[in-house]
């Protein structure tokens, strides 16, 4: 058998095997991704009224506001939270590491509802912390923590902190000892070793993390939903809104469009900003 009918049985196959996931994402995923981008510019002749009224009436500039806000809130607090969490892993032995990886993985095998009404029973006027608070005479009144923007980032931030928790530890997991070693042989203390080695090599899974929640939060849409309220909406809880109940789809296409082209950016501009940089280690 020659070299060449070798090369084409060899990609025929692989043709073969890539074949069938190709299909079903054009069918899934790249169909309904062009008709909704069609559906929001043809309704059914061609316009841009859906995104300009996105630009000129002021309840949607407030949902945009307010996601952001909500986003930027959340990513802030997982990167410091996720941050420590991460610290205090790569720091641990190895025995203690597997233990403290498995605290952080194992709330993934529950279902994002479920936490969601667990966290309801927690937070609700009558819930399990207020009443807390309350036994031990910290409050007389119990505090509203549902239904505004202080319930949803307390959740979105217990959903979303193992996203940075993972970057962030395989950057610090992926820095040599022996850098540590040579700091401290130069004389550098812990807190400088840590502001001149462990946090500037780390910073690529920082970001990774940092965006990975952000683009996260942004699409969020049980938690707003459930713990938020109408008050708080965000662009995904919107989407549903003229979807289900309104039933205006060309503007939640434009709405999704918008959504998507934002995510686009934030992933063009950090694949840009990080390229050669991240770590290629994995979790011993």
């Amino acid at each position: 058998m020659s070299a060449i009918d070798t090369l084409v049985r060899r990609h025929g196959l692989t043709t073969c095997l890539l074949l069938p996931p190709l299909v079903f994402l054009a069918a899934f995923f790249v169909v309904p991704l062009i008709e909704v981008v069609r559906g929001s510019f043809f309704a059914p002749d061609l316009t841009f009224d859906h995104y300009a009224r996105m630009a000129s009436e002021p309840l949607y500039l407030r949902v945009v506001s307010i996601t952001l806000k909500i986003a930027l809130l959340t990513v802030l607090l997982c990167v410091l939270l996720g941050y420590a969490a991460a610290y205090l892993i790569a720091t641990a032995s190895p025995r203690a590491r597997q233990l403290l990886m498995l605290c952080v993985i194992v709330p993934f095998f529950l279902s994002t509802l479920i936490r969601n009404y667990i966290w309801m029973a927690i937070l609700q006027r009558s819930g399990l912390l207020n009443h807390a608070l309350r036994d031990l005479g910290l409050i007389t009144e119990p505090l509203a923590l549902m239904y505004n923007q202080t319930g949803v980032v307390v959740v979105m931030v217990n959903m979303l902190l193992p996203f940075t928790i993972f970057p962030i530890l395989s950057s610090l997991l992926a820095i040599s000892p022996d850098l540590y070693h040579a700091s401290s042989s130069l004389g550098a203390g812990p807190i400088r070793t840590f502001c001149r080695v462990t946090l500037p090599m780390s910073l690529p899974g920082v970001v990774a993390g940092a965006l990975l929640v952000f683009i996260v939060s942004l699409g969020f849409f049980i938690t707003p939903a459930l713990v938020g309220g109408q008050k708080e909406m965000m662009i995904s809880n919107l989407i549903d809104f003229h979807i289900r109940q309104v039933l205006n789809w060309p503007f939640a296409f434009a709405l999704a469009n918008v959504l998507l082209c934002g995510t686009l950016v934030l992933y063009f501009l950090y694949a840009r900003s990080v390229e050669g940089r991240l770590p290629r280690t994995a979790f011993p």
